[in-house]
């Protein structure tokens, strides 16, 4: 199960810098992992999670394997991308494919980096690939009512439902906000998850600051944190400088030069977890001799799902999940003290995956 997040930005703030740093970072990390470059854009990075390397210590395991995210690096944007302008068309493609969007905003001065609108204004600059997408959505709307029509007065349901669910969405864009403002009932979520319009996409606004703002962020970056907060999204600062040289160090030394900046993390890090919490992702666990893994579930995922993110057969013939708690798993110092103490549980069919379980499947071939 891929899950994938956009990296969108205007010309000239440190998109294709975040990016490279990132891919740079997940080509060093350890052998057992298996990043690959899907196409020049394209990087598979891990999930940072503590829990597994601890899960792995007590299973004596051979191998850990961590979660996985994708991040795209997304053509540059510039006005009129909804009517094709410069890559606009390639842009909106892209997003498309992508299940969230991480937004990098120029939050640091310098007059040798020149602003494709000659200031420097994170909000201003999100409101403008905003527009670009919500005109797009409006342009794609229009063009689906109307091939909605015949079906609609010979009375498909089914065209009926999108019919009023665009109109829904059409109308908020006209109000100058995202689709994703739609307050969508759960009978008609599928639907509209299939209208794939790009508004609904989750954003995360990245802020990059200079190297000395990058542990308290600044004045932009501020602005960045309350328009999100206003718009239920996220963000996170980053100095993209700081994170092109981490991705160049040993893991040691990268440490003791976050230390030396006051960081605790690299900012790539809390990036890739605050897309997988955007995209409402969970982890649980399998621990044993011959690896310690990191699976990523969507939250509210039922266990024969959970197991068919591991393999179909696991979902089709499921019987139960022997289910422990990460923190009793820990206490009890793995699967064997654990059942001991009475803290494994048979969990069938109804039971929703927690975050953190240690789960071992059992099923029929």
């Amino acid at each position: 199960m891929g899950f994938k997040t956009g990296i969108v930005g205007l010309p000239n703030v440190g998109k294709s810098t975040l990016f490279n740093a990132l891919t740079r970072t997940a080509a060093a990390q350890a052998a057992n992992f298996p990043f690959c470059t899907i196409e020049p854009n394209v990087g598979e990075v891990s999930v940072p999670d503590a829990r597994l390397e601890t899960l792995a210590r007590i299973a004596n395991s051979a191998n850990v394997i961590p979660a996985r995210m994708t991040f795209v690096d997304i053509a540059g944007l510039v006005k009129g991308a909804s009517k094709g302008e410069g890559l606009g068309n390639q842009f909106l493609a892209n997003i498309r494919e992508v299940d969230a969007i991480a937004h990098v905003l120029r939050c640091f001065e310098d007059a040798d980096v020149t602003h494709v609108d000659g200031r420097v204004d994170p909000v201003a600059d999100a409101e403008t690939i905003e527009t670009e997408l919500m005109l797009a959505d409006l342009e794609s709307i229009e063009k689906r009512l109307q091939g909605l029509v015949r079906k609609v007065r010979g009375g498909d349901k089914e065209a009926v439902q999108q019919e009023r669910l665009l109109k829904a969405a059409a109308a908020v864009l006209e109000d100058g906000k995202p689709a994703r403002t739609v307050d969508v009932a759960a009978e008609d979520a599928r639907a509209w998850a299939g209208l794939q319009l790009l508004t609904t996409k989750p954003v995360l606004y990245v802020c990059n600051v200079d190297e000395a703002e990058a542990a308290a962020g600044n004045a932009h970056s501020a602005r960045v944190a309350e328009m999100a907060a206003e718009q239920g999204a996220a963000s996170v600062v980053i100095s993209a400088k700081i994170e092109e040289e981490i991705s160049q160090l040993e893991p040691d030394e990268a440490a003791m030069f976050l230390e030396e900046l006051g960081l605790a993390e690299a900012g790539l890090d809390r990036m890739i977890r605050a897309g997988y919490a955007l995209l409402h992702l969970q982890t649980y666990f399998t621990a044993g001799p011959k690896e310690a893994r990191a699976w990523t579930i969507p939250a509210g995922t039922l266990a024969p799902q959970a197991a068919g993110v591991i393999h179909g057969d696991f979902e089709r013939g499921f019987i139960r999940a022997e289910t422990i708690g990460y923190e009793d798993y820990v206490a009890h110092d793995g699967e064997q003290g654990a059942k001991e103490a009475g803290k494994m549980r048979a969990e069938g069919k109804g039971y929703t995956v927690k975050d953190g379980d240690v789960l071992h499947f059992l099923f029929n071939t």
